[in-house]
């Protein structure tokens, strides 16, 4: 494949200048940010290619996975590419997911103008287990962020990691996820996020952990494999033909233009070392206030605690309609975790709180596989969003987990639009009868899933479905084990 068709000309380039364009939009709303929503893979991922293809001066970029696969190997190259125009970027991963990536990270931060930095790296490098022996409590805690800013003119913030289950490039399963592309103020304040977690002291340059030696005279370079393939020629062409991507450069995206506000954790959540006001979900319930008559919740994992549990029912109490959606043990790719949620179940439905599990892929060759404790996120639901009121609406890394709440560090927007929260009510509502089981007691007080078919009516499941017996007994062991706080 030829370099012109992975990335864009010089002279289209300069023609390109995203931040005079973003300027001139906010201009005519005065400190409203502009919030355009993400909801399909490819949109997802032709904006981050978009916007490193339009930078001109930096990229800041902090995720928690980044793959080696398609998708994270094509923006590996924007990145590089960037950095060959003199955009300097930055670069910072969580070190939890970067196995057989430290040959391409070192050979990308020996370019002049991209640094590397981890967040809690291993030190040991190829038996990564090891380090959990001699140093858990740190490298149990890790920055779940996403976001990725460029030019200080606009900013990615959600739930998408980097790889192609997260863009729905190939055969991997294809995550139900959401993320924003953000203009206006709250780009600042997610650029001053990135500059305090860029100098934490939980972070330290590619160069202290990976050996990055080499000829310094010597071009950097990425395989040339990487941009010669079918799948990549294909995948190209999907973008070249994206509506999306030409309203990108025309600066004509839709734009839901409202008051919008970073909510990040401390950095130094990640060494243990945060105070807990400071917490993502202490400063929630401050910015957010509580809930008045609706409270809509997704997330991929949902482990509510008992606190959490008491604090959802008293919300019921005052008269809060409450609807939550999360995996189904069968889309779930960490069985344990799911232990934690489905111990409340019985408790939530018998107060009237709706629950629903989204159902799992329809091909089972492609099912999310269990990928342990601390997870990959890899189930079939990855979105982690919640509306208040149909007035505000929350998205961004966040689980409703104690994992998330008081080990990982986390980032979200929260954004006051009543029409971008019933725009997200509303999608909540029209998929729940085809995508998810709703699930209710019976007459003996035992869960019930229920689906709706067109010719049966109604198909009621006494037990999870699509599960083995093996699953649930996993399942019911769990929940009886105090391990909570590390689901």
């Amino acid at each position: 494949m030829s370099e012109a068709a992975t990335s864009l000309p010089p002279e289209e380039h300069s023609g390109n200048r995203l931040k005079p364009s973003v300027e001139a939009r906010c201009a005519r709303h005065p400190g409203m940010s502009g919030i355009h929503p993400l909801n399909d893979g490819l949109d997802a991922f032709a904006a981050r290619y978009q916007l490193m293809s339009m930078a001109q001066h930096t990229i800041d970029v902090q995720y928690y996975i980044w793959h080696n696969d398609m998708s994270g190997r094509l923006l590996f190259s924007a990145l590089l590419d960037a950095a060959e125009r003199g955009v300097k970027v930055r670069l910072l991963l969580d070190d939890n997911n970067t196995p057989g990536l430290d040959e391409t990270l070192a050979e990308l931060d020996r370019h002049a103008n991209i640094a590397v930095r981890l967040f809690n790296p291993f030190s040991f490098r190829t038996l990564r287990a090891l380090g959990y022996l001699t140093d858990f409590s740190r490298l149990n805690r890790r920055m779940h962020n996403k976001s990725l800013t460029v030019d200080g003119a606009a900013t990615l913030v959600g739930g998408r990691n980097i790889g192609d289950e997260y863009f729905g490039t190939g055969d991997e399963p294809l995550f139900t996820d959401l993320d924003v592309l953000a203009i206006g103020p709250v780009v600042d304040e997610v650029t001053q996020d990135f500059e305090r977690y860029w100098r934490s002291k939980a972070v330290s340059p590619l160069r202290k952990v990976v050996d990055v030696s080499g000829d310094a005279h010597q071009a950097v370079r990425l395989p040339q494999e990487w941009q010669q393939s079918e799948a990549v020629e294909r995948y190209l062409a999907r973008l070249e033909h994206s509506s999306f991507i030409s309203q990108m450069e025309q600066g004509e995206l839709e734009m839901t233009w409202a008051e919008s506000r970073l909510l990040s954790d401390d950095p130094r959540k990640g060494l243990g070392k945060a105070k807990r006001r400071s917490l993502l979900p202490q400063r929630m319930l401050e910015v957010i206030g509580t809930p008045q008559q609706q409270f809509d919740i997704i997330s991929a994992y949902f482990v509510p605690t008992r606190s959490g549990v008491a604090q959802l029912l008293a919300l019921k109490r005052r008269g809060v309609k409450i609807a939550i959606l999360t995996n189904s043990l069968a889309a779930n790719d960490v069985t344990v975790v799911h232990a934690g949620y489905a111990r409340w179940r019985k408790k939530l439905l018998r107060h009237g709180i709706a629950l629903y599990e989204l159902k799992p892929q329809d091909n089972p060759q492609t099912a999310p596989h269990d990928r342990g404790i601390t997870g990959n996120s890899g189930s079939s639901l990855h979105a982690k969003t919640f509306t208040v009121d149909n007035r505000k609406v929350f998205i961004g890394s966040f689980n409703f987990d104690p994992r998330s709440a008081m080990l990982n560090t986390e980032m979200g927007l929260v954004i006051e639009s009543e029409a971008l929260a019933q725009q997200t009510h509303q999608r909540f509502i029209a998929g729940m009868r085809d995508r998810a089981w709703t699930l209710r007691l019976d007459k003996w007080g035992r869960v019930n899933w229920v689906e709706f078919a067109n010719e049966q009516g109604e198909v009621v499941h006494k037990h999870e479905p699509q599960c083995t017996l093996l699953q649930r007994l996993l399942v019911r062991l769990v929940w009886r084990l105090p391990v909570e706080w590390l689901l």
